[in-house]
């Protein structure tokens, strides 16, 4: 076995919440006004969270006059609808057997609020399989940043080079390499709009969840 624990961002390479989220932002945008945004132009702004829901939907970017007033909103309604269409990526489900089959602990490091993401790993029935849950607040300084990553693998009592981390964000590699970890770009997931996928630097770059069963040397679980 490469490596001895499997880290993995949350939106976008875990779990989509891209129909959440965009439900929440088209909510917003009625309330204002504006029409709806159809969620196939959504999906890649979702891995940047609010900042990237709301550039998408309304062109403001922190700092901007109303940009604390639409984000708290946002939340709200987000909070209204945490886990009413998002799932974990089905093709990830073998990926997830196989790794506690070989007893390979796994884990999520996600910049989402811990207020979010508690509850929505605990109602997509990932809580008790974790060997860590680190959210956006849980360290002082967020991805792009390796903090939270460090803390993840104090929390699986590993070193960073043990440990292998997946995202479907720039950031996510960028933490990940600024950590010490080699890291894995899901490009099935969101991918932001701004540097392309190939310009990441990351140590693999896989289309499909089954391809990290061989990257890591296992077998890939079947039903």
């Amino acid at each position: 076995m490469r490596f001895k624990a499997v880290l993995f961002d949350l939106d976008g390479t875990l779990a989509d919440t891209a129909p959440d989220l965009g439900g929440a932002l088209n909510a917003l945008l009625v309330e204002r006004g504006h029409p709806e945004r159809a969620l196939a132009s959504l999906r890649p702004y979702t891995s940047a969270g609010t900042r990237g829901m709301l550039r998408a939907g309304f062109g403001v970017q922190p700092g901007d006059a109303d940009y604390a007033d639409l984000a708290a909103r946002f939340l709200e309604l987000y909070a209204e609808r945490l886990c009413v269409d998002t799932e974990v990526f089905p093709a990830l489900v073998p990926v997830l057997d196989t790794l506690d089959t070989h007893g390979v602990p796994w884990g999520i490091v996600t910049n989402k609020p811990r207020r979010f993401t508690e509850p929505l790993v605990d109602a997509l029935g990932l809580t008790a399989r974790c060997a860590c849950i680190v959210s956006g607040d849980s360290t002082d300084h967020p991805k792009p940043a390796p903090d939270s990553l460090l803390l993840a693998a104090t929390l699986c009592d590993l070193p960073p080079a043990d440990a292998l981390y997946v995202g479907d964000d720039l950031r996510d590699v960028q933490a990940g390499a600024a950590a010490g970890m080699a890291t894995v770009a899901a490009a099935w997931g969101y991918l932001g709009v701004d540097t392309p996928i190939e310009h990441w630097g990351a140590d693999w770059t896989i289309q499909h969840p089954a391809e990290l069963a061989t990257i890591c040397g296992l077998a890939l679980a079947t039903s």
